[in-house]
């Protein structure tokens, strides 16, 4: 017994397949834009777990580069990227 209706090449019953969601809101741009422009310190979480701190000098499509205070600068792709964090100072 099966669940599906007949499969019927000719039903014009209107219905669409969805559109999927776009590849790029904009928002990460705009997200490390303002973290390098003010200079934010940030916790950077790679794919294998290590996680480095410091401030993003600079973005682009593929990479961004991680400006860090006592150890050397980092040029670090984004697909190695699991997350961004914004540090919260303590008061």
């Amino acid at each position: 017994m099966s669940f599906r209706p007949p499969n019927n090449h000719n039903n014009n019953s209107g219905k669409r397949g969805r559109t999927p969601p776009p590849e790029d809101t904009l928002e990460e741009a705009s997200f490390l834009k303002t973290l390098g422009e003010k200079q934010k310190p940030v916790s950077v979480k790679l794919m294998d777990g290590t996680t480095v701190h410091g401030w993003v000098e600079y973005y682009d499509k593929n990479m961004i580069r991680l400006t860090r205070e006592g150890a050397p600068n980092l040029f670090i792709f984004k697909h190695e990227i699991m997350y961004i964090t914004e540090e919260v100072k303590k008061k």
